[in-house]
């Protein structure tokens, strides 16, 4: 099912054809209000649209030696949490990453969690994933312990849910409420403010949160897309995808004043000549599309048939593409499997940094 899925380019968990078609029948105001709804109605007074994202796994890296120790694989810094004050325990922290290989691309994008240290417990680290690739993160990180002292198992007890806000006037605002609050772990998506909240919680029931409401898993992946998110493999290949290109420094997921890790003299040298070409722009696709979706790496061709870039993944309607900066204003098309030729409209998130618009 995962490789049908990612030969096909939609997003994990949801449905066929007869959902892309649905998809389209969305009015143009929805397309357009990029952070809003999330299939919420708020008549039915719901503050927050709950989703389970069943393509999510999580894995424990615990032990004395687990902060050195990713450290030297992460992208980034870690999440630390505040140390524990009595029987209070403070709030999690999240923080954004990629593993990446020895050429400097992409092997698994992760959300991390920091625990509260007390004296008595090592320091403890979830890693959210695409659940795709569990086994193979394990293996990677197995494969570079060595001698630390560190204890990597999937944490299978938890499970992870996205919590967005119903308005998009809510985006950035108060934190929603857990109904177990002791034994759930809420942290803000450290992506971006667009995507709100993570929780992870042994609750499979709807009523995770006050004012919450369960909602579908693809209005989830939707939203994301219009944000222009890039979540899982279909999302960034693993080998292939580079992480500036994916704006990985839009999304707080790398340091330049950290210490060294695999795959980072690419990255500093990319960055620090300040030429970057292309990058990873949501879309949105006009007119009618093949039954099977546009197939990933389908070349975007401008007006003249010059090549641009190429179309990466997407659910329906709307995606993300690989294109060049400067040629992402013009008219721009994809030719199917079939002959057909769809429009295609590339934007500019409003949460990225001025400079790039």
């Amino acid at each position: 099912m995962a490789a049908a899925a990612l030969f096909r380019g939609a997003a994990p968990g949801c449905r066929g054809p007869a959902w892309r078609w649905r998809l389209r029948a969305i009015s143009r105001h929805r397309l357009a209000s990029g952070s809003g709804g999330h299939g919420s109605d708020p008549a039915d007074g719901a503050a927050w649209a709950c989703f389970p994202l069943g393509e999510r796994a999580l894995v424990r890296v615990r032990g004395p030696d687990s902060a050195p120790f990713l450290l030297g694989l992460l992208t980034n810094d870690l999440p630390l949490p505040a140390p524990a004050d009595g029987a209070a325990s403070p709030p999690a922290r999240a923080g954004y990453a990629h593993f990446l290989n020895v050429q400097g691309r992409t092997l698994y994008d992760v959300i991390l969690y920091g625990h509260p240290e007390h004296t008595d417990q090592a320091p403890t680290f979830l890693l959210e994933c695409d659940s795709s690739v569990l086994g193979a993160l394990q293996k990677h990180l197995v494969l570079h312990k060595i001698r630390r002292r560190v204890t990597v198992e999937p944490c299978t007890e938890l499970h992870v849910w996205a919590v967005l806000p119903a308005t998009p006037q809510e985006v950035g605002g108060a934190a929603p409420v857990p109904k177990h609050q002791g034994s759930a772990i809420l942290a803000r998506d450290p992506r971006t403010t667009r995507m709100g909240w993570r929780l992870l919680t042994q609750d499979k029931s709807p009523a995770l949160v006050a004012r919450g409401r369960l909602r579908d898993v693809c209005d989830y992946h939707r939203h994301r897309y219009q944000q222009g998110v890039p979540e899982g493999v279909h999302d960034l290949p693993p080998g292939v995808a580079l992480p500036l290109e994916s704006n990985l420094v839009f999304m707080n997921g790398v340091s330049f004043t950290k210490g060294c890790y695999v795959g980072q003299e690419l990255t500093a040298r990319t960055h620090h000549t300040g030429v970057i070409r292309k990058r990873l722009f949501p879309v949105q696709l006009l007119g009618p599309l093949p039954e099977g979706g546009i197939t990933p790496g389908t070349t975007v061709l401008t007006e003249s048939g010059q090549a641009v870039g190429k179309y990466r993944a997407g659910q329906g309607d709307v995606g993300l593409a690989l294109l060049h900066s400067e040629k992402i204003k013009g008219p721009l098309h994809i030719r199917t499997t079939e002959s057909d030729r769809v429009a295609l409209t590339a934007s500019v998130p409003d949460w990225w940094p001025t400079a790039t618009k």
